[in-house]
């Protein structure tokens, strides 16, 4: 049986990434205009003939969310209309992803909300990189490929020579699990700093669980947008004696908080990937590439063979 043709394009989210995306795949960025009218709304045109094609939009609904979310449901719509045969939402991060449950009265849950959108607009798959929380799979009604960055930060530091005296640490509570399994993987011991939120920006962090003096510290964390956590986290560990205090991070969403405490803070590097795109400003951020990993899901899904047994993280 003769596969569909694969087309892959992209919104204004990240088209660095999408390049790359498609040089892994050998094949051209497919050709379409999304631009704004005067008045804010979106306009798409897919400028190539795309009727029974593989289609694969990559698009991370990053800052700003709304307006990246209306873009892929937009071009979604447009691909479909187009007769399409399949189209994947490659989202390598999943905006509204904390707003995944009620936490509090009379509060909507988002995630849910954007999935059913996707689904609405034409979707047939999703592609994902380090949900921040794995329930988001079963919100949707389609298939979702839940893939994991750890393997681009695992062929980054595994020979390090801060990685032989290490702990993995979470910076709460709450990504203790995903600790756990890295700090499996790299044989090291692991911990967690508990923390509490004071704001939507500012976080206390106060008390630690794991073995911290004299270690390199590996703080790992699926995103952070102002450091308020990471950073914290990293004051604490260096008061209790941690020689070095570095972060993986999947999604570096920076805003402006972010900087000030990344320059001349706690934390020694931040090690993240281009899932959004990233601009370091002279800070010790170090950006990991994920196009090889997202070309090899998509050649997969193209071709219907196995994603999970290429990308599972044991224990996780």
């Amino acid at each position: 049986m003769t596969l569909p043709p694969i087309k892959v394009f992209t919104g204004n989210a990240n088209p660095a990434l999408a390049k790359e995306i498609c040089d892994g795949l050998g094949v051209p960025l497919g050709a379409a205009t999304v631009r704004r009218f005067p008045d804010g709304e979106t306009f798409v045109q897919i400028n190539e003939n795309i009727r029974g094609s593989d289609v694969f939009v990559v698009q991370p609904t990053c800052s700003p969310a709304n307006e990246c979310i209306m873009e892929l449901l937009i071009m979604v719509d447009a691909m479909r209309r187009a007769s399409a045969n399949r189209i994947t939402a490659v989202m390598p991060f999943f905006g509204y992803a904390r707003q995944d449950r009620k936490d509090k009265p009379r509060v909507p849950i988002t995630a849910k909300l954007v999935a059913n959108l996707l689904t609405a607009a034409g979707v047939s798959r999703v592609l994902a990189v380090d949900l921040h929380a794995q329930q988001i799979q079963g919100f949707f009604d389609i298939p979702v490929d839940h893939l994991f960055a750890s393997p681009v930060f695992y062929a980054h530091i595994r020979n390090k020579p801060w990685v032989r005296e290490a702990t993995v640490f979470s910076p709460d509570v709450g990504g203790l699990k995903y600790a756990a399994a890295i700090a499996d993987h790299l044989q090291l011991p692991f911990g967690f700093v508990a923390k509490r939120r004071t704001s939507d920006t500012t976080v206390q962090a106060t008390s630690l669980v794991g073995e911290v003096e004299g270690r390199d510290i590996i703080l790992v964390d699926d995103m952070t947008e102002t450091a308020g956590t990471l950073t914290a986290a990293a004051e604490l560990l260096k008061k209790n004696g941690a020689r070095s205090v570095r972060a993986l991070v999947s999604h570096c969403m920076l805003q402006e908080p972010a900087y000030p405490r990344l320059r001349g803070g706690p934390i020694d590097e931040v090690i993240t990937t281009n899932s959004v795109p990233v601009d370091p400003k002279g800070l010790p951020i170090t950006v990991l590439s994920i196009a090889p990993l997202l070309s090899d899901a998509i050649k997969r899904i193209h071709g219907n063979s196995s994603v999970t047994d290429l990308f599972k993280v044991k224990g996780y």
